[in-house]
């Protein structure tokens, strides 16, 4: 029963639904999220760690950067069937659409004011 509390707890949260539908279309480093949603990069940060616990966002390092990107589901049944089925909802969602436009012209190496 943990596994399945700590999945639905870190989809209770709107800044996290909105952080997995980004990631739904791109891996995305910190500050990508941080600009995306608008809120500060200590949170982005421990959004992303319950994210991670609940097995819904996985990382990997590439060069200098830190890249998030939605897990697999595989280490948790009920993280795999929700991740299935929040790839199609919310897809009508005004303001899921317009943070899905706006993301589309963020560039790492300009908002972390560095270079790969």
């Amino acid at each position: 029963m943990n596994e399945f509390v700590k999945v639905m707890k870190a989809l209770s949260d709107p800044n996290r639904v909105r952080l997995l539908k980004l990631l739904q279309k791109k891996k995305m480093c910190v500050c990508e999220i941080r600009a995306a949603l608008g809120i500060a990069q200590p949170t982005v940060s421990k959004h992303l760690k319950i994210l991670e616990d609940a097995g819904l966002v996985s990382r990997e390092k590439e060069g200098l950067w830190v890249n998030y990107f939605l897990s697999d589901g595989g280490r948790s049944p009920y993280a795999a069937c929700l991740m299935g089925n929040l790839r199609h909802w919310l897809d009508d969602d005004l303001e899921i659409q317009d943070l899905l436009k706006k993301s589309k012209g963020l560039r790492r190496e300009d908002l972390c004011r560095t270079h790969a």
